[in-house]
């Protein structure tokens, strides 16, 4: 299956049917960097749920606001495969060339999500499918995502992600 290069600078968010998990200690790490056995409250569980599908959802939408408070200016994107990395601004131009190329998010699933907390940085792991149409056309795609996201000024951020789609 050959994935669309914009639609796959996309990234996840989570239905209201995800999963948390026990983060797992690094080996090689000391404290206070080394994961905890926490867990995040209801709230703050809530809270990176509907972040995380607000920056889905603005990326597909091209929603520049959305993303600007959700993406740090220094955030980093990576997919697999890719000699470059992106930043926000680059993030922000496939948004736009997607969206104004009349493409539309159609369906996300995340069939699997765990976390592993680290005070206010958590970083998600997920498989994820989503079907996108452009110009009559639907195309899917699948794969694995790691997404961090930070808590800052009340405001759950999303600094870097990577993707791996499924071939």
């Amino acid at each position: 299956m050959r994935i669309d290069p914009i639609v796959a600078l996309a990234f996840t968010w989570t239905s209201a049917t995800s999963a948390q998990s026990a983060p797992l200690p690094s080996p090689t790490a000391s404290p206070p960097y080394t994961a905890s056995e926490r867990v995040l409250d209801d709230r703050s569980h809530a809270e990176l749920l509907v972040a995380r599908e607000a920056v889905w959802r603005a990326w597909f939408a091209n929603d520049t606001a959305a993303l600007v408070r959700l993406l740090p200016a220094r955030m980093i994107a990576i997919q697999e495969g890719d000699t470059l990395w992106s930043n926000r601004d680059q993030v922000l131009t496939a948004a736009r060339a997607f969206a104004g190329g009349g493409g539309r998010l159609m369906r996300l699933e995340f069939p699997r999500i765990e976390m592993q907390v680290f005070g206010d940085v958590v970083v998600l792991y997920s498989h994820f499918v989503f079907e996108t149409e452009r110009s009559g056309q639907r195309g899917s795609s699948r794969g694995t995502a790691v997404e961090v996201f930070v808590k800052r000024d009340d405001v759950w951020q999303n600094p870097s992600w990577y993707l791996d789609f499924d071939r």
